[in-house]
């Protein structure tokens, strides 16, 4: 077991590996798209109103995706 703070070689190894690497490239690995139900349905939408777009969250999005009101 390693002690508190100290990096494994192989973890530090992956590290230092992806420090070299272009920043466009980093850019490309760091950001996965995930298909969310509904707001990826449409090209756009546009409300009215706040509220009427927070209906519109309520009544459309799953409660998974985190746009309902606390």
């Amino acid at each position: 077991m390693s002690e508190v703070g100290e990096i494994p070689p192989d973890l530090l190894a992956e590290f230092e590996a992806a420090a070299r690497r272009p920043l466009a490239q980093r850019f490309r690995y760091a950001f996965v798209h995930t298909y969310k139900p509904v707001l990826d349905d449409a090209r756009h939408r546009s409300f009215e109103s706040m509220e009427s777009y927070r209906r519109w969250c309520e009544e459309s999005l799953p409660d998974w995706l985190g746009y309902g009101r606390v």
